[in-house]
């Protein structure tokens, strides 16, 4: 608890730091506090260059972070928050301290530059890299350092966005991809501690400020039905062309790492030049668009800009996250189909606002896939209430969507591109890699679906595996059944209790004989009793028994380590 708070406060601090790094830069590169809120106006110190200084800063600025991060910390180009998955997923949350230095000053020379990017991805690996810090500094466990670096992420997002729950659920739903409720406590105590201090620099208030919106027909509600799908296709668009133009950058760049954000950034100041909007996160933008003050062309022209804008400043080297590029091609499109929609149905459709307010949600869904944040953050970034019913629709069918089209997320592509497979065994690691059906055991009898409770009760007593499979009158797989279940039944009233072991059957996820062992240990945490069935290719009938001492047994059968002399703990 107490290192939970000390990782919040931390975090709180770097998102204080940032924040000034960012607006810094912003007003030494460009002369505006925000340049998207005054496009094309030349720079007050630059005045006879007019407009054409965007030419210039992304060149300047990248000369700046470029030698900084290939010679300190590579790991802190991009958006950040692949890495930090990837270290808890795979490294035992180990981040270099040097990362929190680094994607601090990278960022925010990319974004105060003209870099079309966003903040959540830095203060994420800046607060996850103070977690994991801390972590090493105390000597906590792996899973604790896991749970530290996921506080450093959940008090990033907090502070920055003044959203303290959109921070917890981001910790958990993407860095940890798992509930609990020690996580929840701990994520919840840096979030909170995060948001105190943001608040007091920052204010409390909406990080974006909106019109009031309303469902006002029943009707709308099947248009924001289409919407989400429609946002869906589109996060998943987003996340193609953004990795189309890094393989694109990666094709044509053959000098130095460190000269590539320069040399890219001349590419980056002509996108400026022809759209100037694209200058920074672009929020001033966005709030207008969501105002339907711009016209569908002109809506249309800003989303397909922002997705090139973002993917070359990615691109070339850039820091900086995908989060506030996402919510600004939702609003984008949101806004383009809530005009479409008034225009055909001037009396049902609503606001347009509305609309945009949705498609924030719901393109970033499709692009991360994680509906819970999404639901939540957008509820506490715009302090708007009344639009929460089609903004869960939308979400909900927008991830759906993304994943009827893609296995990969925006954060998870990037590392399978790399051979990262966050699911699967790690490079180099000696267990994970081999079939299930090369590791386990032989299936125990399973039991009938009409064995009556006690004889359940007598056959896993004398199991050595807390679960037996259920199989029915053709031998068809049912499920498991648990002997703590069988146990809680006995204790209740003879009347009330279940007579039979059919119904007690629970559907645990399946394992199947051709699976990598990598991804079925993922599966075997969390099921119930000590392991789990093994399903044959079909999934339909169980041919063995896995667990953890089972894939150990053949680790050390197939010679990787040699198995250890057993002596008693204690000497009688």
């Amino acid at each position: 608890m107490v290192m939970a708070i000390l990782v919040g406060a931390g975090a709180g601090l770097g998102s204080i730091v940032f924040r000034w790094c960012i607006e810094s830069f912003t007003r030494l590169f460009s002369g505006h506090t925000d340049y998207a809120g005054s496009p094309g106006s030349a720079h007050p110190h630059l005045p006879w260059l007019g407009p054409f200084f965007v030419l210039v800063v992304p060149v300047v600025a990248g000369l700046l972070y470029g030698p900084l991060v290939n010679r300190f910390a590579k790991e802190a180009r991009g958006h950040g928050v692949p890495e930090v998955m990837l270290a808890v997923a795979q490294r035992g949350g180990r981040i270099s301290p040097k990362v929190a230095v680094v994607k601090t000053l990278a960022s925010a020379l990319t974004i105060g530059s003209g870099g079309s990017v966003g903040r959540e991805g830095p203060i994420v690996q800046i607060g996850s890299a103070l977690g994991s810090t801390l972590g090493r500094c105390t000597k906590v466990t792996e899973q604790r350092m896991k749970l530290l670096v996921a506080c450093g992420a959940a008090g990033g997002i907090a502070a920055t966005f003044n959203a303290p729950l959109a921070g917890v659920f981001f910790a958990m739903e993407l860095i940890l991809s798992a509930f609990s409720v020690e996580a929840f406590g701990a994520t919840v105590l840096a979030s909170v501690t995060a948001s105190v201090i943001g608040r007091a620099a920052f204010g409390d208030v909406a990080f974006l400020n909106l019109p009031d919106f309303h469902v006002q027909h029943l009707g709308q509600y099947a248009l924001f039905a289409v919407l989400g799908v429609v946002a869906g296709a589109v996060g998943v668009g987003f996340s193609r062309v953004l990795y189309a133009i890094e393989d694109a950058c990666d094709w044509i760049w053959r000098g130095p790492e460190w000269l590539r954000p320069a040399v890219g950034g001349l590419a980056l100041g002509l996108v400026l030049l022809a759209l100037p909007e694209m200058y920074g996160v672009g929020y001033p933008v966005l709030e207008k668009a969501a105002e339907g003050r711009y016209a569908i062309g002109f809506l249309l022209l800003l989303l397909a800009g922002k997705m090139i804008a973002t993917s070359l400043t990615i691109g070339i080297g850039g820091s900086g996250g995908v989060f506030a590029p996402s919510l600004f091609i939702g609003a984008m499109l949101g806004a383009a189909y809530g005009a479409v929609a008034h225009g055909l149905l001037p009396g049902s459709a609503g606001a347009v606002g509305a609309y945009a307010l949705v498609g924030m949600g719901a393109v970033f869904a499709g692009a991360a896939r994680a509906p819970i944040t999404a639901v939540v953050i957008l509820f506490e970034l715009t302090g708007e209430y009344s639009i929460i019913l089609p903004l869960m629709l939308a979400i909900v069918l927008a991830t759906a969507t993304s994943r009827l089209l893609t296995r990969d997320t925006i954060y998870t592509l990037k590392l399978r591109r790399r051979g990262i497979d966050l699911d699967g065994p790690a490079p180099g690691a000696r267990l994970g890699a081999q079939p299930v059906s090369s590791v386990m055991e032989p299936l125990p009898a399973p039991l009938r679906a009409t064995v009556r409770l006690g004889d359940a009760a007598a056959l896993l007593s004398l199991s050595g595996h807390g679960a037996l499979p259920v199989v029915g009158a053709d031998d068809a797989y049912l499920g498991v059944v648990t002997a703590r279940a069988v146990a809680e039944a006995m204790a209740e009233q003879p009347d009330a209790a279940p007579t039979a072991a059919g119904d007690l059957v629970e559907q645990p996820p399946r394992i199947s004989s051709d699976e990598q062992l990598a991804a079925a240990l993922h599966t075997l945490v969390a099921a119930p009793g000590t392991g789990l069935p093994v399903l044959a290719p079909d999934r339909n009938r169980p041919v063995g028994w896995l667990s953890h001492q089972s894939a150990l047994r053949a680790l050390h059968s197939s010679g990787g380590t040699p198995a250890p002399r057993l002596v008693p703990a204690v000497q009688l």
